[in-house]
């Protein structure tokens, strides 16, 4: 296959990753360094309508395309999205322009093809025929982290990326509507997933928030589960945050405490003093990339760098001593010299 275009030949660039919440978190220092090593370029980027907030306002791109994806779901559905092929093909462009499919999958294939732009390049792990559409397949390690398979790509487009040149650009964000003013240096705990075995038991989220008093912590994320816990010190935010807003609150915590979840791929991104909850999933894969943010896995708190290949693939549940241990942990950090956010 002949090597990949140089991106200085194109006008404009259409960025295919619609979902999911991390996973467009994960793409961001791949935009990035397109972006500053062709300036010229105009960078559209197709996303989700539910995660277009993640992307609006950020100084990478020039335009979000939204994705109606709940819109084609089901038998009718697949008509739907068959038909916005053409809605797709007659959005606006700069000639020539290149198409870079991040998401890897059938139906990220078919939107890049349907563009009608060339050439289109992806990934080699792409899945379910995605390959099929591409005129150009980079090559990548399946099991290294996300965010390196994504730098990948910009790579083989001739772009030179040190290894500290890993920003992750979002919006500023917005304090929620009701926000208390004296509220500072709190701890954002976001303690639910939809993956099965990663959100925190009751009895662990109580023993959490517990633990890290008299601290204010404020509880955000979405759940089924209508029980709470209670305490003067706990803000309760959860189910009535936009994302915007989540930004935000994130940014401005003294600390950042989430198990494995979008939401917490956003605290790594906006706040170095983050700690992500690894159950069973391996943080070399999916854990919070930046190297100076701590994960809690196979029972000890560590930076992703410092656990072995062994820790990384073992299980271990977060009990209600594991649960007061972190909260100890990171109580400890919030009194370190330096640690008051103002």
């Amino acid at each position: 296959m002949r090597p990949p275009p140089s991106l200085r030949d194109f006008r404009s660039a259409l960025i295919v990753k619609p979902s999911s919440l991390g996973d467009i978190v994960h793409t961001l220092p791949a935009v990035k360094a397109i972006r500053d090593a062709h300036p010229h370029l105009k960078i559209r980027w197709l996303a989700n309508t539910e995660w277009t907030p993640l992307l609006q306002g950020s100084p990478l791109i020039d335009e979000v395309i939204p994705f109606p994806r709940k819109n084609f779901r089901g038998i009718k559905g697949l008509l739907r999205f068959w038909n916005w092929r053409h809605t797709l093909a007659r959005m606006p462009r700069e000639e020539p322009e290149i198409v870079l499919d991040f998401q890897g999958l059938l139906r990220s294939g078919l939107i890049s093809r349907w563009r009608g732009s060339w050439p289109v390049i992806g990934l080699s792990d792409a899945r379910e025929g995605a390959a099929w559409f591409y005129s150009h397949t980079v090559s990548v390690n399946a099991g290294a982290h996300a965010v390196d398979r994504y730098l990948e790509l910009p790579r083989a487009l001739g772009i030179h990326i040190p290894p500290e040149n890993t920003a992750f650009e979002l919006p500023a964000g917005a304090p929620p509507a009701g926000w208390p003013e004296a509220l500072r240096n709190h701890v954002v705990v976001h303690p639910w997933s939809r993956g099965e075995g990663k959100s925190l038991s009751n009895a662990a989220l109580n023993a959490l928030c517990d633990s890290l008093a008299p601290h204010p912590v404020v509880l955000v994320g979405m759940t089924q589960d209508a029980s709470r816990p209670s305490g003067s010190h706990i803000h309760d935010w959860s189910q009535r945050t936009t994302l915007p807003e989540l930004i935000w609150i994130m940014r401005e915590a003294g600390f950042c405490i989430s198990v494995d979840s979008g939401p917490m791929h956003i605290a790594a991104a906006v706040n170095p003093r983050t700690l992500g909850i690894h159950t069973w999933s391996d943080p070399r894969k999916v854990g919070p990339y930046p190297l100076e943010v701590h994960v809690w896995k196979a029972g000890r708190i560590a930076k992703r760098g410092e656990l072995s290949s062994a820790e990384c693939v073992t299980e271990a549940e977060v009990d209600e001593q594991a649960a007061r241990a972190m909260g100890g942990w990171v109580s400890t950090q919030l009194q370190l010299p330096g640690s008051v956010r103002n």
